[in-house]
């Protein structure tokens, strides 16, 4: 077997991981909350030239109040996951952030009953300091 056919094995594996993860996080709506995190990343990317494109470093990701202590009753893994998903794509987009990649999770009333998903471009500011919005 060649090197490229070896990786490929590796990378399958690791996105089985990645699935099996994602499902034990999220019991709700998992592939459409990461698709509709990914797709609020495609919305807002801006073309600068053929080799870049940018997009929001800055997400938050309220979630109905069930929807909310469902996922904190597993820890804090689900911000960083969806950090994780998130930045991923990116990578296979070819994207660049506007600065450094924040993911927030909160608590909202939300039109679907489930989960809203905005973003924001905010340049050269640590993620540190973006800090949490909201609950």
């Amino acid at each position: 077997m060649n090197l490229m056919g070896i990786l490929r094995r590796w990378e399958r594996v690791v996105e089985d991981c990645e699935s099996a993860l994602v499902a034990k996080i999220f019991r709700t709506d998992p592939v459409q909350l990461l698709d509709a995190l990914r797709h609020e990343c495609d919305r807002h990317a801006i073309v600068c030239s053929q080799s870049r494109v940018l997009v929001p470093n800055d997400y938050t990701v309220e979630l109905a109040q069930h929807v909310h202590d469902e996922l904190a009753a597993r820890g804090g893994e689900v911000g960083r996951q969806l950090t994780d998903v998130l930045a991923g794509h990116a990578v296979d987009r070819g994207y660049e952030w506007a600065g450094p990649l924040t993911v927030h999770v909160t608590t909202a009333e939300v039109p679907n009953g489930r989960y809203r998903i905005s973003s924001a471009a905010l340049a050269h500011i640590p993620a540190a300091a973006a800090g949490p919005r909201g609950a």
